[in-house]
């Protein structure tokens, strides 16, 4: 351990920090820049290539799943247009990560709905997803370790300094709460809706129903906290370079 180092200070902090902040400077949230708030939003959503890319695998497979009720014609129809756009990215040179993670749960729930026949099953990736990402959030804001601070303090260059400032400790905690909070939204209104197509009476229209509810809460949800999530860990910074003592005066005695 190197001379000065913190011994209660836990090693994957440093890594988790740097894996978060470079995929928010990657998404555009970067508390430094001076972009407008509106530029910064549309950018971490991926513009329209990224809303469309986002939404229409969905949106394909239920609309193809209500008109033919085929299974299978459904998921190929949801499935292709995913590899649509992965190709697309390939053959323009641009960055595939969005187009080919898009492609790759496409492929996956296919895989899951063909394997149990239940349409809705599609949908069974996204549902871990929430719980995964909102179990995360919600662990690491109670063990006082909050991921959207991890994330900050790397791209502000400061590590995990920010600890020791009870005001960007509050705005993190809350932040990270908050985040958590969505994913938790998300899964306590769509998993009552999957679990009721377990009945194959309640398959069609559980179908239009969840593939609805993923869309209408997916980016209208995800666009105004990235928004309120960049503006306060902004102002955070903004105060403290106008004020340097700032963080002193507010550092735990």
């Amino acid at each position: 351990m190197s001379e000065g180092a913190d011994p209660r200070e836990p090693k994957a902090s440093e890594l988790i920090g740097e894996a978060l902040g470079t995929a928010a400077r990657r998404a555009g949230l970067d508390p430094s820049s001076s972009a407008t708030t509106g530029h910064v939003v549309w950018k971490a959503m991926g513009g329209w290539r990224g809303v469309v890319e986002s939404v229409l695998p969905s949106l394909i497979f239920v609309v193809a799943y209500t008109v033919s009720r085929d299974l299978v014609v459904s998921l190929i129809a949801s499935v292709g247009i995913a590899a649509v756009f992965t190709v697309v990215r390939f053959a323009q040179k641009s960055p595939p990560a969005a187009a080919l993670g898009g492609l790759i749960a496409a492929a996956i729930a296919a895989v899951l709905s063909l394997l149990t026949g239940n349409p809705s099953d599609n949908f069974v990736p996204g549902l871990l997803t929430n719980a995964a990402y909102g179990t995360a959030m919600l662990v690491s804001a109670l063990i006082g370790w909050p991921l959207i601070g991890l994330a900050a303090g790397y791209l502000m260059g400061e590590g995990v300094a920010w600890r020791r400032d009870r005001r960007k400790r509050r705005a993190f905690f809350w932040l990270t709460i908050a985040w958590a909070a969505l994913f938790a939204v998300r899964l306590g209104v769509q998993l009552p809706i999957y679990l009721s197509s377990l009945d194959p009476a309640n398959r069609e229209s559980a179908v239009a129903l969840l593939g609805t509810l993923k869309i209408a809460m997916g980016l209208p949800l995800f666009a105004p906290l990235v928004a309120v999530t960049w503006l306060t860990a902004r102002a955070l910074y903004v105060r403290r370079a106008a004020t340097p003592d700032a963080d002193a005066a507010d550092a735990p005695r």
